[in-house]
């Protein structure tokens, strides 16, 4: 096999893990939010911990926690991914996937926006009509709901937030994903020993199909960025912005046929906004990536 079609089939495995998520935390329905993203802390970190023994990678470890702007650094994504998380997590168990959904659709243009903002990157015409598209479509599910769609929008801006900070780290993602849930990991375990303490923690006490869910999150989190990370290494930038959208379409898939969420008229024209965006986005990419293959060729 050669080192693009392991790139591309490592990448299309992390978002099919990711997109299909929700079908995994369905049956966590019964154990609060807060509990799930702290087991999913506790665990991602055993496991990242001892996958990186494994591979004789702890040195890299050290080395990072050593540097002091490494770790503030990552401290804030730390902040940001478990925020995002929490918010995605709240969603799946509360019945939210297409709101979820929403969100990793929009997150492409939230990054676009970012840079023009904070990195003083140009836009094409091209890219200035999709974000105006995708506002327009916040703009329009606003208007019919009566709402702002925050859940969309707090999953896309976290995001986008934190794949802009962790650019900035210069490290590898299985190590930045340890130092991540290594600072976390004092208030997850405190969460869950308080919890213990007022008789509330449902790993012990919700069954072992439950106990083996929560200690299934952080494997289950840890491979798909493994495999995203190995897989993007590997594969033309415009190829995974292709492959991105595998996500949020099996969430949305997930929401309307395993969930049965209600995908009406108002949702489906703010979401066609987005998908119009999405295409002009993507196109524009494509475009631009054949043509400097054919400048190079």
């Amino acid at each position: 096999m050669t080192a693009t079609r392991k790139g591309f089939t490592a990448t299309v495995l992390a978002f099919v893990i990711w997109g299909v998520l929700p079908l995994y935390l369905h049956p966590l329905q019964h154990v609060s939010s807060i509990q799930v993203i702290a087991n999913r802390i506790v665990w991602s970190c055993v496991f990242v911990l001892g996958l990186m023994a494994v591979r004789g990678e702890l040195a890299t470890l050290r080395d990072a926690l050593a540097n002091r702007g490494v770790v503030w650094r990552l401290a804030v994504t730390a902040i940001l991914i478990s925020s995002n998380w929490l918010v995605y997590v709240w969603a799946v168990l509360n019945g939210h996937v297409l709101d979820s959904s929403l969100g990793y659709f929009i997150n492409p243009l939230v990054n676009v926006v970012l840079g023009v903002a904070l990195l003083s990157e140009r836009l094409s015409p091209a890219k200035w009509v999709a974000v105006a598209l995708a506002a327009a479509g916040v703009a329009y599910l606003t208007a019919a709901s009566g709402k702002l769609p925050w859940i969309s929008l707090v999953l896309a801006v976290t995001f986008g937030f934190y794949g802009l900070i962790r650019k900035l780290v210069k490290l590898e993602s299985l190590p930045s994903l340890g130092i991540e849930t290594l600072l976390l990991l004092p208030i997850a375990l405190g969460y869950l020993l308080w919890c213990e303490y007022a008789g509330t923690n449902a790993f012990w006490s919700a069954g072992p199909a439950t106990t083996a869910l929560l200690i299934g999150s952080g494997p289950v989190t840890a491979i798909a960025l493994f495999l995203f990370a190995y897989g993007a290494r590997l594969l033309p930038l415009s190829t995974v912005g292709i492959l991105q959208y595998i996500a949020p379409t099996l969430q949305l898939v997930c929401g309307v046929f395993a969930f049965h969420e209600r995908f009406g008229r108002t949702r489906a024209v703010g979401f066609a906004f987005v998908w119009a965006a999405l295409l002009i986005y993507a196109g524009e990419g494509l475009w631009l990536s054949r043509k400097q293959q054919r400048a190079f060729a």
